[in-house]
């Protein structure tokens, strides 16, 4: 009960704060669902035209979410708001956007460099997209609750966590099943290079939530 008070107390009198926050937090979420629709398209079309819509889609959520995310720092140092909590929330913030940039980043490279991806391959590269997407959404509702509810921060990070463990299998064992094939090594270095990049996104969020256990763990004290 403290802590709820305590959350309130911080944006007291800043509703359009709390709203840019919650407006920013949806653009994350947002990247993750324009970037599993895309992978899903790639899979099966290609480097098509629907692909490219999704990619610009991406592009406009990353540039909605910097200008959110400048908007809320400046906001935080000119009304010199929760100063003693001020770091931590740039810092998650920053990495929180730092996400939707490897969502975006991700679907560029793969607009550029058009991978061919087998289709022996497609189920492993669909679970690891949807892992990693899980993953991300779970340390959504992680800084979410920072501000609204802080006792469910460890439950949500808890989740990252062990779906940033999954992601890694996931993307081991499609690493050794794209190796142990046929494929001239070339190509098996192009298709290992986007695994890495896709894992990428677990491994981003699982740092996130290790930071957000952290600033809860300083909320307490």
């Amino acid at each position: 009960m403290y802590l709820q008070k305590k959350v309130s107390h911080l944006f007291s009198g800043t509703r359009s704060l709390e709203n840019q926050i919650d407006e920013f937090l949806d653009k994350v979420s947002e990247a993750g669902m324009v970037f599993g629709r895309a992978m899903r398209v790639y899979l099966n079309q290609g480097p098509s035209d629907e692909f490219n819509t999704f990619l610009d889609q991406a592009a406009d959520i990353e540039r909605r979410g910097d200008e959110l995310r400048r908007t809320i720092e400046a906001e935080l140092y000119v009304r010199t708001l929760i100063p003693d909590l001020r770091g931590d929330v740039l810092a998650l913030l920053e990495s929180m956007d730092h996400l939707v940039n490897v969502y975006e980043g991700d679907l560029f490279r793969i607009s550029i460099q058009s991978p061919d991806i087998p289709e022996q391959f497609h189920a492993g590269y669909t679970e690891l997209v949807e892992t990693v997407m899980s993953c991300v959404d779970s340390v959504v509702l992680a800084a979410r609750a920072f501000f609204r509810d802080i006792d469910a921060v460890r439950d949500h990070c808890s989740k990252t966590i062990f779906l940033e463990t999954e992601a890694d299998k996931t993307g081991t064992k499609l690493q050794r099943a794209i190796f142990a094939s046929s494929l001239p090594l070339e190509r098996k270095m192009h298709l290992r290079y986007f695994v890495e990049r896709i894992d990428e996104l677990a491994n981003s969020a699982e740092d996130v939530a290790d930071a957000l256990q952290i600033y809860t763990i300083k909320r307490r004290i």
